[in-house]
């Protein structure tokens, strides 16, 4: 029988984030922390952070606040009509963090990536207003995952044929806009991704979890949308039916003239990105060589090429990959430029997966600003 999970909430006046947030790592966004790309040039001691950002850099997305759970009351319960038994939440079935531990683990390499992550640019760069957070490109991160294969919790819980959603559900409070309670976040997985490569995870680079990233225990789901990820995971409906929740029907589809009416279906599979190692207005020094640096990404598979404008686009070549590109983490690339006339300039870099997809000039509107994945204008000033 599962006991009861403790959970406290931040106590104010912390606004919703443990972790301190130095103005050189983050930009604050409401109740989140973007991450700053020209701060991965340099981590502690002067190297350049690797593939794998460091915890206390990595960005926070929260919907409310940061809980802090005990680690040792803390429960996954798993319960429904697709489970042997049909047990209910009443009865649910039980595993401690001490039972996750004793089953096979397993470490992934994933990014984490928020599906508003880049809206800001529908506005700058396409005139378009969307609501919502207004990230830049710092709403990602790559990370070493550590844990135990969803698939085999499930298992263990007595899985059956009948299968067809699951729903995990976060212990964070509860979402609340406009006088609606929409609850924790909660969004469903289709039982075929379930049993894929979704992660329960427990260590995060290597040590275990912190707060703000989902202690102790969260879900990885690569390739998808961040909201998949649900950090703080406690109760796990599985269904015999189509499960739904507020972040697959009101928000985290595509609404406006150019998709269904009515919207579009609850969003996966994250597009493609790159961006620049380097700070929107940066001043580089003319008549010398510049090393600039980047990372590129895609949700549908590995990276294969990327390509660097320093003219606003007009031409192209192609950047140097530092990384042997692989699913569901990104690529970091790097190319000179020796500009030779002081004035200001827009360099460029967009990205080409394996399945063929490449970055557009571009992003088709969205009422919400999801999954901007158009090639984003970078200014710098040379002087």
């Amino acid at each position: 029988m599962a006991t009861e999970t403790l959970v406290e909430e931040v106590p104010k006046p912390v606004p919703g984030i443990v972790k301190p947030l130095p103005a050189q790592w983050f930009t604050p966004r409401g109740t989140n922390a973007e991450m700053r790309w020209d701060a991965l040039r340099e981590a502690d001691g002067g190297a350049a952070v690797g593939r794998h950002v460091p915890v206390e850099r990595f960005f926070v997305r929260n919907h409310t606040s940061t809980p802090l759970i005990d680690p040792d009351s803390w429960r996954l319960t798993l319960f429904g009509t697709g489970l042997r038994g049909a047990p209910t939440a009443a009865r649910p079935v039980g595993f401690s963090l001490d039972d996750l531990r004793a089953l096979p683990s397993t470490r992934i390499s994933a990014l984490i990536e928020c599906a508003g992550n880049g809206r800001s640019y529908y506005r700058s760069q396409q005139g378009q207003s969307v609501p919502g957070t207004p990230w830049t490109l710092g709403g990602i991160g790559s990370a070493s995952w550590r844990g135990v294969r969803l698939a085999e919790v499930l298992r263990a819980a007595g899985l059956t044929a009948r299968a067809v959603d699951v729903l995990p559900a976060g212990l964070d409070p509860d979402y609340v806009v406009d006088g609606v309670d929409y609850g924790p976040v909660r969004r469903p997985l289709p039982v075929g991704k379930a049993l894929d490569d979704v992660l329960l995870a427990y260590e995060m680079n290597g040590a275990p979890l912190t707060p703000d990233h989902g202690a102790p225990v969260r879900l990885v789901v690569p390739g998808w949308v961040g909201v998949a990820s649900i950090k703080w995971v406690g109760p796990v409906e599985v269904a015999d039916h189509p499960l739904h929740s507020p972040w697959d029907t009101d928000f985290y589809r595509m609404f406006g003239p150019d998709h269904p009416p009515g919207g579009g279906a609850p969003l996966s599979t994250q597009v493609v990105k790159s961006a620049f190692e380097l700070a929107a207005g940066a001043v580089l020094e003319a008549g010398r060589s510049h090393r600039l640096h980047g990372r590129s990404w895609s949700g549908a598979g590995p990276v294969a090429r990327v390509e660097v404008s320093t003219d606003g686009g007009r031409t192209w070549r192609p950047a140097e990959l530092r990384d042997e590109p692989r699913a569901h983490d990104w690529t970091r690339w790097s190319a000179d430029w020796r500009p030779e006339r002081p004035g200001r300039y827009e360099l460029r870099a967009r990205a080409t997966d394996r399945p063929g997809r490449t970055q557009p000039e571009r992003a088709v509107f969205n009422r919400e600003g999801y999954l901007f994945g158009a090639v984003v204008a970078h200014p710098v000033t040379v002087a």
